[in-house]
């Protein structure tokens, strides 16, 4: 929806050029995990400049005895960087939050006031199961609450507030992989189960609904001409085409996943009458194709 309102709004007609643009931005999903996996490991290898900090300290306390470095041990941080998919990414990426090293301090200096990683402290069990929840918290508590970590990530990925859900989703997947002491046999999450078929469905579902844009405009034309064009958002319209697009050139998508995926999208990103809107006019729509035999869907169930 984002590359094709781009390309609405653009000089620049080549789909190859939009095409590479959509790519791009479904890896900078990948990109934002990976530099979220490192933050994690950057964190957890903090407390080493943690340590040293205290050791030159003329007249140690009580509590200071109390922080070990035992993070930077963690079983999962440690089966994370034995992982040669994370350390290919890492490289692949360019990942280094030197950038702005505030961000790792201020995140240890709030973990380590708060009564979670006290208790990991004098935790006795070092399985990865066991050693997971402080790494669950650092993520979940911290990372994700804190306004400057907000800010950084916003700063570096263009997209953050709509992949931030599907980041956390790939986070946690992780946590679930991360299951075994062999680290071999823990794996990073996929951002997508079969990544070569949801590869080529989004780049044609890109090209078939510029290709065919002006058809399914005069579609939905019809069916809209008591509303002025400038009254109906541009991205109501498109949301419309690639739904309309969908029930014709996808045969194995069912109709109702097609129309509800779309409701939904204009819910996140339209106004706030657009899915009653777009609802009625793709139900018009799709009674109309239907009629003209253009809907054809293969498998049990798939019409409805």
């Amino acid at each position: 929806m984002q590359t094709l309102y781009a390309f609405s709004l653009s000089q620049d007609k080549q789909v190859k050029d939009f095409e590479k643009i959509l790519l791009t931005s479904v890896d900078e999903v990948n990109q934002m995990y990976i530099w979220t996996l490192n933050l994690l490991d950057e964190v957890a290898e903090y407390v080493l400049i943690d340590a040293e900090g205290r050791a030159n300290k003329f007249l140690p306390t009580e509590t200071d005895k109390i922080y070990t470095t035992k993070l930077n041990s963690n079983s999962f941080i440690e089966s994370l960087r034995q992982n040669r998919s994370y350390l290919e990414n890492v490289k692949k990426y360019k990942v280094s939050w030197t950038f702005d090293p505030e961000i790792v301090r201020s995140i240890f200096a709030q973990l380590k006031g708060s009564p979670e990683y006290m208790a990991y402290l004098q935790q006795e069990d070092r399985s990865i199961a066991a050693e997971k929840d402080i790494i669950k918290f650092i993520f979940k508590k911290v990372i994700l609450k804190s306004p400057e970590i907000e800010q950084a990530f916003e700063t570096k990925f263009i997209n953050w507030p709509v992949d931030k859900e599907v980041l956390q989703a790939m986070i946690a997947k992780t946590f679930k992989n991360f299951s075994s002491e062999n680290p071999g046999q823990n794996k990073l999450a996929d951002l997508t189960p079969s990544w070569d078929e949801d590869r080529e469905f989004i780049v044609e579902l890109l090209k078939q609904t510029i290709r065919y844009g002006a058809e399914y405009q005069q579609l939905i034309s019809v069916k809209t001409k008591n509303w002025e064009a400038d009254r109906i958002a541009l991205v109501d319209t498109l949301l419309m085409r690639m739904a309309i697009c969908e029930l014709i050139n996808f045969p194995t998508i069912p109709v109702k996943v097609t129309i509800n995926e779309y409701i939904e999208l204009s819910k996140a990103f339209s106004t706030s009458k657009s899915n009653t809107f777009i609802n009625g006019i793709l139900d018009k729509i799709f009674a109309e194709l239907t009629q003209q035999g253009r809907i054809q869907k293969t498998g049990r169930g798939l019409k409805g």
